[in-house]
């Protein structure tokens, strides 16, 4: 099937693939200029599956892509999620994987939730999904955006920030791959992550082909994807939430991958 595809697709113009610059473990750029990540993989295996010819684009911050697809320049965005905003210029995929957003505070710290920061400084990602959601669930808190979640981390190690809502997967992969320590995760803030791809409402066309190749990557591909990206979580570095540690919510992750065909 996907050899059909690709002989059909032969000649078409070429998918011109936005990637975020900073969004580690699922797409960001690497200190040689490479975009990597979770989701670029992943958009490999849709690329084969689907008969696509992908253009990566020069990577940049969130805002900056988004901007680019309600403008026409770039026709594909990974790692999102939907949002009634995002709506209103985007189509969006089935979702490939799905990680809590959570509240990461200084170690020495008291690990005070939310709402107990009425009044303080706390970082956001600008234009994130989580964005909307926290300024409306917590406007005591005074929301500080971002352009993304190293900034965000990097604040809350250096004092400026009270703390900061960044998704479980990246507070994980950039404690790593900048050096940050003295960090600790608080609680989850009660929005998921179900990360999809997305492409210009007009792209009726392409999203029925990524909906068709998501299904038919093999299961044992799309976890192949997913461990490596996204080792488990320590339990003992996240604290219970709702009855379920963070780590437990992590294993949804691998079985919302491995149901999506």
């Amino acid at each position: 099937m996907a050899l059909l595809i690709a002989a059909l697709s032969a000649g078409a113009e070429p998918v011109r693939f936005a990637p975020e610059r900073d969004y580690g473990p699922f797409v960001y750029e690497d200190a040689d200029g490479t975009v990597r990540g979770l989701s670029v993989d992943l958009l490999r295996l849709v690329e084969r599956q689907a008969g696509l010819q992908v253009r990566t684009l020069p990577a940049a911050p969130l805002a900056e892509q988004l901007e680019a697809l309600r403008a026409g320049r770039a026709d594909l965005i990974s790692s999102l999620r939907p949002t009634p905003e995002r709506a209103r210029f985007l189509a969006f995929s089935l979702p490939y994987v799905s990680v809590p957003a959570v509240l990461v505070r200084r170690a020495d710290a008291s690990p005070a939730s939310l709402p107990a920061l009425a009044g303080q400084a706390v970082a956001v990602g600008k234009s994130y999904a989580v964005e909307g959601f926290v300024r409306e669930q917590f406007p005591q808190v005074r929301w500080v955006a971002v352009p993304d979640d190293v900034a965000a981390l990097r604040g809350v190690a250096e004092g400026r920030f009270a703390g900061a809502v960044v998704d479980a997967a990246s507070t994980a992969f950039i404690v790593r791959r900048a050096g940050l320590s003295g960090l600790r995760p608080v609680e989850a803030v009660g929005f998921e992550y179900r990360l999809s791809f997305a492409v210009p409402r007009t792209r009726t066309d392409l999203l029925e082909r990524l909906d068709e190749a998501i299904r038919a990557i093999p299961a044992a591909e799309r976890l192949a994807v997913l461990e490596r990206w996204l080792p488990p979580l320590d339990a003992s570095q996240a604290p219970p939430s709702g009855g379920q540690s963070l780590a437990v919510r992590w294993g949804a992750a691998l079985v919302l991958l491995a149901a999506a065909g």
